[in-house]
This record gives C-alpha cells, structure tokens and sequence, in this order.
C-alpha cells in the first residue's frame, strides 16, 4: 500500500499531466493508482474529468458516481458529474446534481454556470439568470466573455473586440478570448491574424478540439490542406464523434485530390449524423469525381429532400452535363428561384441550374435569360478588377524580359516529374489531363495552387515593398533552385501512385509561365487552347466554385482572353519551343495525331491507352469529370453560334484576335 504522501505526490502529478495536455499518461497513472487502491476518491473523480475531456460521457459517469458514492459530501463529482449529463443532453438528470453541488460547496463557478444552460433549457428563466449571475460573480472575467459574445452575435463587432482584448489584457492565456478574436479576424478575411490567434490558443490548449478545427479551417482557406488535415486528424483523435471535424477533414481531402478518403470521411459524417445536408452534397460531388455518378444523382437528390432551398445542389445536378434535369425539377426550381430569403448563392445556382436545363432542351433563348440574369447577379458579388489584372501583366512581361530569361534559364531545380497544363477553364485541359493521366508513367493529380503560393513567399519579410515579380531579378542560382524544391514539396502529398511524372493543371498558371520555366527548367509545359468564342462562352456558361471572378461578364472574360492571348504571346517570344500549344478543335479532329504530339512533347514512350483515355480508371475533379469519360467527340466546337445573337458584346471585344483562329471557322460539329 502506497503512503498517503506517495499518493498526494502521484496524485499531484497527474493534475500536471492534464493540465500540460498529457491525457494519456495522466489517465494511466489513475488507472494504476486506483487497481492499488478502489476507494480512493481523488484518483476515481479525477478520472471522471479526464474522461469528459475524451468526450467518454458513459465511462466519466461511472467513474464519478463510484466517487459519489464514496464521498457523498465531496462537490467537485457532482459538478463533473453534472457536466457530463449535459453534454449528453440529460438536462433533468444532471441539473438536480449541479443544484447538491452548488449547495456543497457554492463557489464552484462552472457549476453555477451548468446550472443556468439546463435551467435555461427547462425553461426555467428567472431561476436560470440567477445561476448565471453567481456564475459570473464568482468569475467576472467570464461575465466579460458573456456579454463579448452577446455583442458578437448580434453584429456590433467594435464592442465585442474591445472586451476580448479587455480579458487578455487581464489575462493573456484566455484561450475562450483568444479563439473568439481570430474566429472575427477570420470572418473579416483577415487570414494570417486568425491563424496567429488559432495558433496560440491551441498553445495553451492542446486539447481544444473547437480551436484545432478553427485552425485547420484557417489552413485549409489559404490551400494548406496536408498541415489542414493534420489539425482534423488531431481533432478526431481526440474527440472521435465530433461531426465538425469529420466534415472539415471530408471537405479538405476532396480539394487535396484525395478522393477516396474523402468518400470514406463523408460516409462517416453520414453514420453519425445521417440527415447532414452538407455531407450529401459534399457525398454526391466526390463520387461524381471517380464516376459513380448513379450514386452520386441519389446523394444530390437526398441533399434536396433535407434542403429544398439548397440551390447549388441543383446546380451541381445540372453540372454533371450528361444528367438532364427533369420538367418537375425546372417547375420547382423556377419557384424557389422566385422565393425571397434564399440568399444570393442558392439564388445564382438556381439561376445556373435552369439555364443548363433549358439549354439541355434546345430552348437557347430562355436558358440565355436565366446565365444573363445568373452572371449579373454573380458579378455584384465578385471582387474582379481587370485594371488591376492588367497592371500585373504589365510587371510580369517587363520582368520576364529576354535577357533576363535568357540569364536565369537552367538555374532551377532539375527535376523532370512536373507536366503543367496552362490555358483558360473549359478549354479542354480536362481533356489532355486524362490522355496523359492514362500513361502508366504519368499521374493524373489535380489544379495545385503550389505555384502562387511559392510566388507568394518572396513577398515575406520586405519592408521596401519588392514582391513578386520584380523580387525574382534579385536571385540566385541557390534561390530558383529552392523556389523549385519547395514547390516539388508542397505538391508531393498529392502523388499516390509513385509515378515519374504528375500532371497540375491549374489553368490560372498561365501568367506564371516564366517563373516555372525558371524554377522547374525541366518540367513540361502545356498551353490548353479553344476557339475564343467557344472558350469564353463556355466560361460564361459555367459556374465556377470559387478561382474565376472575371467569368461572370462578357467584357471582363473577353478582355481576360485577350490578356492571356497577350502573355501566351510573349512567353512564346522569350522562351521559343518551351511551351507547346494544343488546339482543342485539333485534339477533337485529328486525334491521334494530337495524342502523338502531347506524348512526344512529354518525351514518353507510346502507349496505346492515350487513345482510350475514356477507360481510364481516375478520379477527375473539373465540371468536365463526364464528358472526359466518353469516346473523343465534335459536338462542342462551335457551340457560340446557339448563342451568336447575344455574343456581339464579346464578339466586339475579341475581334482583335479571332483572324488569328479563322482555320477553325468552318470545322463542323457532330
């Protein structure tokens, strides 16, 4: 039998462990203490706590009333005791606890404070604020957190900051005030502010899986979805039936191009709460990606019958391209369209979604009132500047110039595996992605966002305001080659197969051309071209997630086209022979010849599977995911002329380029 001072020694030890985040080891210790001695109460209550921490509400119940039992006068049990029958919603069972833990010993703060919430449940108003009032009498820094929140929800920001900072003024390791100032400064887009405060508060709080899961929602928002699936992990370690971080981890996987345990960690979201709308949704586009797309229609269709007024749900319905809507589905979209209250976002999608269904039908006039109406209303909700975009064009060519190219070129990392697919979306980058993707030696992975955000990092730390581009004229052989190796790490999560080479086919990499032909000298790199009208319509046509703000007016997109056409121009003019361009009307006519160019260009050996890319067996993650299963087809070029008499806005705009396409003018559609 121990001593009664080794026990307060060992015991001791164990409130250390839990408080420095060591649940494991301090639960151990409990456990050991308790098979030497069963009666003794701290140990047996102390493991209670510890199990309400792991979210084990069955197993903290049995410890606890063991402790009861013991020691029936003993308050810190039952006000454990009470908070475990909370959080497992038995509010009759635990407030009669929290009122004899309260009468023990009434200084207990959070006792008073579970009181008051099951109180408040019951319905029991005026004997719920008095709990709360001795609550926060016993902790007004906790008043303070109160009446910060109450601002916070209801919108008045500037008086809800102030008394956050007012409690970490007083007292810097309040992880609650810390938590709820980044969760502001993330809802005022404020990213890197919020990730220092998630960061933090996780710091002192290991185990505050609410905070874990803020954070790898920070991350996942500025694309950083290995350390973003990290935190979720973490999360779901800790608290194994949190459906929050199941659906975060769903939802950062899928993007991550990890599709499979994206699927996995949806069906889990659905196990433990089966009527989650979002994880249907969320369901319904990953299997859409790996061609389940049966399975897909019935998750899309159980999504609409938990939130009707779900619009993109629809849309994404629509956007499967070989599912056509049904007369039902028009008539009930075409009334909640009309519905007030939906939102903006259901209102689009709904927009979107009927002019697909209309354009499905051959009806071009009325699915052309409802993408007019769709993208103005989309437009008003994007932030695109194509002033600002052309400034930054201008600083890309005057950088990029020959000489300087010239100087720099070879100096990057050498390894061969990248193969870039550049160009505008819905120019057939889809397409050539799956050809090549069907080569035993390349893998197919996703649109990357690695090249700006490797960019971005020669942005940090410089107080003279040089960023990218003008900061790469400052390097070194050493810099582009580490530029190229943190771009190599940061897209290695996303090569499962092992393959020698790996495809990104982030379009919006066009711009950057020249910065990855100066960091990854040997990567390939492809231009994905179509016919200006078809290229722009079909933008104009689609409504895209998120990345593509200028698709939404057909000015912005011409004037869009005729800046890629400017940068594409002068790549080619200091890097002759670097980049090949792929004609999507050519691909759809001459095909083989076309497959033969692509593998060529990417120095592979021949593999007839290339000409069967339509069996390929891979995930794709673009509007394009169906159509890129069919054998190659004619029936897109030229889709515009459905379309003609509506087009002359952007016909005006891009005409000074389309004499350059006038040998696609007379392919005919199949």
């Amino acid at each position: 039998m121990n001593s009664a001072a080794t026990q307060r020694a060992t015991f001791k030890e164990a409130i250390g462990l839990v408080s420095q985040g060591q649940v494991d080891r301090a639960e151990e210790i409990c456990r050991i203490a308790i098979q030497q001695d069963s009666q003794n109460v701290n140990f047996l209550a102390l493991l209670g706590a510890i199990q309400i921490k792991r979210k084990h509400f069955n197993d903290a119940e049995q410890w606890l009333r063991q402790a009861i039992d013991l020691a029936p006068t003993f308050a810190k049990p039952h006000e454990d005791l009470g908070v475990a029958l909370m959080h497992q919603n038995r509010i009759e069972d635990a407030v009669p606890v929290l009122q004899k833990a309260t009468r023990l010993d009434p200084t207990l703060e959070l006792a008073w404070l579970s009181l008051g919430k099951g109180l408040a449940v019951m319905g029991k108003g005026k004997e719920a604020d008095e709990a709360f009032e001795k609550s926060f009498n016993l902790n007004p820094e906790r008043k303070k957190l109160a009446l910060a929140a109450e601002h916070h929800r209801a919108g008045r920001m500037e008086e809800a900051a102030r008394l956050y900072k007012e409690v970490l003024r007083d007292n810097p390791k309040n992880v609650d005030a810390l938590r709820m100032l980044g969760i502001m400064a993330y809802a005022a887009f404020d990213i890197d502010e919020a990730e220092r405060l998630f960061r933090r508060t996780v710091e002192l709080a290991p185990d505050f899986v609410n905070a874990i899961v803020d954070l790898g929602n920070t991350l996942k928002e500025q694309s950083r979805y290995e350390e973003a699936i990290d935190c979720f992990r973490k999360a779901i370690n800790l608290e194994p039936s949190n459906v929050k971080a199941h659906y975060q981890l769903a939802s950062t996987l899928s993007p991550a191009a990890l599709t499979y345990d994206a699927i996995e960690s949806y069906e889990r979201v659905l196990e433990l709460r089966p009527r989650h709308a979002g994880a249907k949704l969320g369901l319904g586009h990953v299997l859409k990606t790996v061609g389940r797309q049966e399975e897909a229609v019935q998750a899309y269709r159980d999504c609409i019958e938990l939130k009707p007024d779900k619009g993109e749900t629809y849309w994404s319905l629509a956007n499967l391209k070989t599912y056509k809507l049904t007369d039902e589905d028009i008539r009930e979209m075409e009334a909640r369209a009309e519905k007030k209250g939906i939102g903006d976002e259901s209102h689009v999608n709904f927009l979107f979604a009927l002019a697909k269904a209309y354009e499905d039908r051959g009806d071009f006039d009325r699915a052309w009132e409802y993408y007019s109406r769709g993208n103005a209303t989309r437009r008003m909700l994007e932030h695109y500047d194509p002033v600002g975009a052309e400034v930054k064009n201008d600083a890309i060519i005057e950088v990029f110039s020959k000489e300087f190219v010239e100087r720099s070129s070879g100096l990057g990392h050498p390894d061969k595996a990248p193969i870039f697919i550049v160009g505008l979306p819905r120019s057939g980058s889809t397409l050539i992605e799956q050809i090549l993707a069907s080569h035993s030696m390349v893998e197919g992975t996703s649109e990357l966002p690695y090249v700006q955000q490797v960019a971005r990092t020669l942005d940090r730390n410089r107080a003279d305001g040089i960023n990218y581009p003008q900061a790469l004229l400052e390097l070194e052989e050493k810099h582009f080659k580490a530029l190229g190796k943190d771009y190599l790490q940061r897209a290695q999560m996303h090569r499962l197969e092992g393959t020698p080479h790996f495809i990104d086919k982030m379009p919006n990499n066009f711009p950057s051309v020249g910065f990855i032909h100066l960091m990854l000298p040997n990567a390939k790199i492809i231009d994905a071209r179509r016919y200006p009208l078809d290229s722009c319509l079909s933008c104009y046509r689609q409504l895209f997630g998120q990345g593509q703000p200028f698709t939404y007016d057909l000015t912005d997109i011409g004037e869009y086209f005729l800046q890629y056409q400017r940068l594409m121009d002068h790549w080619h003019e200091v890097m002759p022979g670097r980049i090949l361009t792929v004609q999507y009307e050519d691909v759809v006519t001459d095909f083989e010849t076309q497959v033969r160019r692509l593998i060529d260009y990417c120095e592979l050996p021949w593999e007839d599977a290339c000409l069967r890319f339509h069996d390929t067996d891979r995930p794709v993650r673009t509007a394009s995911s169906e159509q890129v299963r069919q054998p190659i087809y004619t029936r897109s070029v030229h889709f515009w002329r459905n379309h003609e008499k509506n087009l002359s806005e952007l016909i005006e705009v891009l005409q000074p380029v389309l004499d350059r396409y006038k040998q696609y003018d007379y392919i005919n559609a199949k």
